[in-house]
């Protein structure tokens, strides 16, 4: 791992995997004190729903490092990516840097920097003699616990 670890690593497009719909409750699930569950299901939800707003565009990486915990992305997540939405100032990227794949923060301003959320990782500071480009846009993420 490099110093601006938080690689990613390709796992598939939304098309490669079998949908396959899940019952959803969507009554909140309380995070502080418990509360009577509802005994129904309210409808069936394909993760697609939430992770896939342009499937020919959208593709799935799984993260490689620790660099962007501070912005909730731990090493292990998988995450969507949309290539045909634009980046704009702030958002989360995948981003091709002199030959290696990243996940960061884009900031364009005042100079354009992809930004780790980690203190132990500084700005990658983007010149242009850096090869550079963004794949797409993070729409969200998956993570299993073990």
């Amino acid at each position: 791992m490099n110093h601006h670890a938080a690689n990613v690593a390709f796992v598939g497009y939304p098309g490669d995997f079998i949908i396959q719909p899940i019952p959803l409750v969507e009554t909140g699930v309380s995070a502080g004190f418990p509360s009577p569950a509802d005994d129904y299901i309210d409808r069936a939800l394909d993760l697609n729903e939430l992770l896939v707003t342009n499937p020919p565009a959208t593709f799935f990486v799984r993260v490689d490092g620790d660099s962007m915990i501070d912005a909730g992305i731990h090493h292990g997540d998988i995450l969507s990516v949309d290539r045909s939405e634009e980046a704009s100032d702030g958002s989360i990227v995948i981003a091709m840097v002199n030959g290696e794949m990243t996940v960061k923060q884009l900031s364009l301003y005042p100079k354009l920097r992809l930004i780790a959320h980690n203190e132990k990782y500084q700005p990658i500071e983007l010149n242009e003699h850096d090869d550079f480009e963004i794949f797409g846009r993070v729409k969200g993420l998956v993570r299993v616990f073990k």
